[in-house]
């Protein structure tokens, strides 16, 4: 696993495989995430981002944001096993003054106390309605600006809820990217 571009092209983080069934880490595969990211390149929602990454895994996906010009990342994982590979991550690219790391389970977030995410990564473990659930959380504690973009990867296609908009749905092999924008004020 490594960084595909921007000022950390090239990189290599700190990898579990395609599939480890300890921890049950599912990383996006590099194919999948220049295709997202080459799909919000077109907008050029990333540059100046404050990113939220839900379930953020080895935080490969939010790391990447950041490389391409984000300004901010926020991390949410609950896996001591992630955490670690995650933190190892940040140490590696020596960006911890620009990531913050929340050791919660995003399906509980409480009230939001900064700034408003304006994209929003969420890759919940497959099939288990925890997407749905981490976005209601996020939604209610006002964590997302009223213009924001979500990435959400999941085994199926997303049905966007009330004040979203599916802009796109991409397939991967057993994975679907689902890109939504905010239609109404989300606070």
């Amino acid at each position: 696993m490594r960084v595909i571009s921007g000022k950390f092209k090239g990189h290599r983080l700190v990898s579990v495989g395609t599939r480890n069934s300890i921890a049950r880490l599912r990383p996006t595969s590099d194919k999948v995430r220049e295709s997202i990211f080459n799909l919000l390149s077109c907008d050029k929602v990333v540059i100046g981002a404050h990113v939220l990454d839900l379930f953020a895994g080895t935080g490969a996906l939010a790391l990447e944001a950041l490389s391409r010009g984000a300004s901010k990342i926020t991390l949410v994982e609950n896996s001591r096993f992630s955490l670690n590979i995650l933190r190892q991550n940040i140490a590696l690219l020596d960006v911890g003054d620009k990531a913050k790391v929340i050791p919660q389970d995003a399906t509980k977030l409480g009230k939001n106390q900064g700034k408003r995410a304006t994209v929003l990564f969420l890759d919940p473990p497959y099939g288990m309605m925890l997407g749905e659930r981490a976005f209601s959380q996020i939604i209610k504690g006002g964590w997302l600006s009223d213009r924001a973009t979500i990435i959400w990867e999941e085994n199926a296609p997303v049905n966007p809820p009330d004040g979203f908009a599916l802009k796109t749905t991409r397939k991967y092999g057993d994975t679907y990217i689902s890109i939504l924008n905010t239609t109404t004020n989300v606070t």
